[in-house]
């Protein structure tokens, strides 16, 4: 890909919606067969020092094995930003991300992420900006509008602001003489990569369940990649009038079955916990478990099937995907369970 950005520095990129406009504007927006292996998406359209999106929502429809792909291609000076970012810790742990623009990192109930806060005390990587989730969002969503910024009440009244550059408080201009207001920048990451349960050829994708900020993030994005559960026909998605994503954000599709796994795709599988537990309360606990456990997992994995073959095989996915039925009320299979056996790590 030729085009290049016009705004070198990555955190002022970030804020530029002139940048932005102008990348926007020279973007190849022909309807055209946009299909590629996952491998060559990742090499052609993420670049080291782009600033790199994570979307979905933790482990729910997350491209998690796209993101392994990015790792196994060792991308360098990575710049993460998200809301959430649960998958941030891997990219710093394995040197493809050294600064982040935070939200909030960690996997809900399964525990602490210790690798992530030992890698930002030992300044393996920098926070660049501290956001909440509802400013973030805005962010997306200004950018999705065309608005340079949006006034909010979000972060007033928290220390965020203090450790926040691009947030400026002043007073609101269409209100009261005391009524103070954020401007909150409209948001512009380089790449985001989102996975869906069905895309055309051309890009055109259908999000079931929460979007999150997916939907702005892919009109805000300078490069997006689709990884899906299915290619279907354009005319699949036309009759059924529900296509979240237009295809002249997208530059590449890839048919890529179980590319959230070990994450959740709804209507398709269900979440391995005993995978998160080991990598939040075993993976993290030491740099060194990090590494092996990545190792593991993703440099000796190639692919989603290699992947599942590794934790289990079809039983394992067919479990997955009667745990999913079952959870979305769509099965009267008596004899699924969702217990499990918690991976409690045994210190010596």
């Amino acid at each position: 890909m030729s085009q290049k950005y016009s705004n070198p520095d990555h955190l002022k990129r970030l804020v530029d919606y002139k940048d932005a406009r102008e990348y926007h504007l020279k973007k190849d927006r022909r309807k055209r067969d946009k299909r590629m292996p996952l491998s060559e998406a990742i090499a052609e359209f993420v670049w080291d020092g782009d600033i790199f999106a994570e979307s979905g929502f933790s482990y729910v429809r997350t491209p998690i094995q796209a993101y392994f792909e990015v790792v196994r291609q060792q991308k360098k000076n990575l710049t993460g930003i998200g809301s959430p970012m649960s998958n941030t810790s891997y990219f710093i742990a394995r040197d493809c991300m050294t600064g982040i623009h935070l939200s909030y990192v960690g996997v809900e109930m399964r525990g602490n992420d210790k690798n992530f806060a030992r890698m930002i005390k030992n300044k393996n990587a920098e926070v660049y900006s501290i956001w909440s989730h509802g400013s973030m969002a805005q962010g997306f969503k200004a950018a999705q509008l065309g608005a340079p910024c949006i006034a909010s009440k979000q972060l007033l009244g928290t220390d965020m602001i203090k450790k926040n550059p691009y947030v400026k408080v002043i007073n609101n201009p269409v209100g009261d003489e005391d009524d103070p207001v954020c401007m909150i920048p409209a948001l512009f990451p380089d790449v985001c990569i989102i996975h869906v349960q069905q895309a055309d050829r051309y890009g055109n994708a259908v999000i079931y369940g929460p979007a999150v900020n997916d939907i702005a993030l892919a009109a805000a994005s300078r490069k997006v990649i689709i990884t899906a559960e299915r290619i279907v026909p354009e005319m699949t998605i036309r009759d059924q009038g529900n296509a979240c994503i237009p295809f002249w954000y997208v530059d590449a599709v890839v048919e890529l079955p179980y590319g959230a796994y070990p994450g959740c795709c709804p209507g398709h599988y269900y979440w391995h916990r005993e995978w998160w537990e080991w990598l939040i309360r075993i993976g993290t606990a030491t740099h060194e478990n990090m590494l092996e456990f990545t190792d593991r997992w993703i440099f000796n994995t190639k692919d989603p099937y290699d992947f599942i073959e590794k934790l289990g095989g079809l039983r394992t996915i067919d479990k997955a995907r009667r745990l999913v039925e079952a959870a979305e009320g769509r099965s009267d299979d008596t004899a699924i369970s969702f217990h499990y056996d918690e991976v409690i790590p045994k210190w010596d």
